[in-house]
């Protein structure tokens, strides 16, 4: 009998802690927002190299307009892509039509057709509600999927999600949950990753910066809650933080802190569209002046606005599209972070797609440890086929423990560096080569390392006024990392 009671009371005491470790669990998940405070508080935005995002506009910034109107604003703008939304009026030459997903067949012709004539592409349709049924969900998809449109903007009415991730599943169609200000179902971020947590990952959030700061939310703690799950972008700037009546301004005017919510954005290597929606009732019959201020705003604080970025993100995954190998060894790619890892060697990565004359290469490295070897190629003129392009072409080269020209930041075997700017192993650092005529400038981690006239010394004979670029793998030892990869020419 004593050895029951011990047991049971042995049970009761799993119980409680289980029940305790529950409760605690529940109550650092309501404090998520708060640590993210704190998690933010190293973070160092100014150093934040900001990616070019693609911009759309949100079709509720020309209600005032057609459908159709808004495509010509849209174009006198440089906007390439759309987000309309469910009600507005499609054409003046058709009374009484209003764009949505009920529209006809050959109205949806009539619009696609529209679209190219204009050269836009529909990339998100919402805010757009629906019940919890089959039928009333396979309405929106199915004219998501005759319109092209990759995602679903919405703000959902039930809890059960499991048809909604259904649909997701079937048409590989995103939904982004909305958030409009409080009292709204998902005013607060940290309700929509409630929502979505354990659901497919093409459900997720769409972050409305404006609607946060009327609800008193700092957008970039909120984008830092909802990091992994952001699938779109509201991006407004507001002329005071925490009221409801305040008023869109041009992105760089307002208490938004835009340049800071696109460099978290850029951490978290955000693949989505930003969807401009400016709803100040004052711009309502001319919005597109401020909105051509606040694009200005961004190209401004855009690191990588004139570059091309040649490890590119495409349906969902990087992928090395356009580059080919040569040699022993390979480069892993992750799909998800866009991260190479060089294995075995040595041999060649090289981008297939273009030669390359007066340019600056941009990326980041990370050595494994102090013995990593490895070199970015430039100028390479011919495919490869032999290890004969080594003698023609340059190398700057990676190798912390190296000496002179054959040390990080040298053109190999020809020029050593002038400093040593380097990183531990372990962290990225960043590289900056600029090739212009025969003049080669290394810039690491903002120091200039290198500048240098080039000319045919040591292993190098003779060099080409323009070639492919090229990276080096040379061992699974210590591999090298590459990522973020963008190059910008130079005119």
């Amino acid at each position: 009998m004593r050895k029951n009671i011990i047991v049971f009371m042995a049970f009761l005491l799993v119980i409680s802690v289980l029940y305790c470790a529950k409760g605690q669990v529940k109550l650092i998940e309501k404090r998520t927002l708060e640590s993210v405070k704190g998690a933010m508080a190293s973070t160092d935005y100014e150093e934040v190299r900001i990616k070019k995002f693609p911009i759309a506009v949100q079709c509720w910034t020309f209600r005032k307009f057609t459908f159709y109107e808004t495509l010509e604003k849209a174009k006198e703008l440089g906007i390439k892509y759309l987000q309309p939304y469910p009600g507005q009026a499609l054409s003046r030459d058709v009374k009484g039509v209003r764009f949505d997903h009920n529209l006809s067949d050959d109205l949806l012709k009539q619009i696609r057709d529209k679209l190219r004539e204009y050269g836009i592409s529909l990339v998100s349709y919402g805010v757009v509600g629906f019940e919890n049924t089959e039928e009333s969900m396979q309405k929106v998809f199915d004219f998501a999927r005759k319109m092209r449109i990759r995602t679903i903007v919405t703000e959902p009415k039930f809890e059960d999600a499991s048809l909604l991730e259904k649909m997701v599943k079937k048409y590989n169609i995103n939904v982004a949950i909305h958030n409009h200000p409080d009292p709204s179902k998902y005013s607060h971020p940290e309700t929509v990753l409630e929502y979505v947590k354990g659901l497919d990952e093409r459900i997720g959030a769409c972050a409305d910066t404006g609607h946060w700061m009327r609800s008193g939310i700092n957008p970039v703690e909120a984008l830092r809650l909802l990091k992994g799950r952001i699938i779109d972008v509201h991006l407004k700037d507001l002329d005071v933080f925490g009221s409801k009546e305040a008023r869109d301004v041009p992105f760089g005017q307002g208490k938004a802190n835009v340049h800071d919510i696109l460099a978290e954005l850029t951490l978290q290597n955000f693949h989505g569209y930003l969807a401009i929606e400016h709803e100040n009732p004052k711009d309502v019959d001319n919005p597109s002046p401020p909105i051509r201020k606040g694009i200005e705003y961004i190209k401004s604080i855009t690191y990588y606005e004139d570059y091309e970025e040649i490890l590119k993100w495409s349906w969902g995954r990087y992928a090395k599209h356009g580059w080919n190998h040569y040699g022993p060894g390979y480069f892993e790619l992750d799909g998800k972070t866009g991260v190479l890892k060089g294995q075995g060697g040595m041999g060649l990565l090289w981008y297939s797609r273009k030669k390359y004359k007066d340019f600056i290469l941009d990326f980041e490295y990370k050595c494994a440890d102090k013995f990593t070897n490895s070199g970015v190629f430039i100028r390479v003129p011919e495919v490869p086929t032999s290890d004969d392009y080594i003698y023609h072409s340059f190398e700057v080269q990676v190798h912390d423990n190296g000496k002179d020209m054959h040390k990080t930041a040298a053109v190999y075997d020809a020029e050593p560096p002038t400093i040593d700017a380097f990183k531990e192993p372990g962290e990225w650092n960043h590289m900056k080569i600029t090739f212009k005529g025969n003049r080669i400038r290394v810039e690491l981690n903002g120091k200039l390392a290198l500048d240098w006239e080039a000319e045919p010394r040591g292993k190098v004979r003779d060099f080409a006024q323009e070639g492919y670029i090229g990276l080096q793998n040379h061992d699974s030892r210590s591999p090298i990392f590459f990522r973020n990869i963008f190059v910008k020419e130079l005119r």
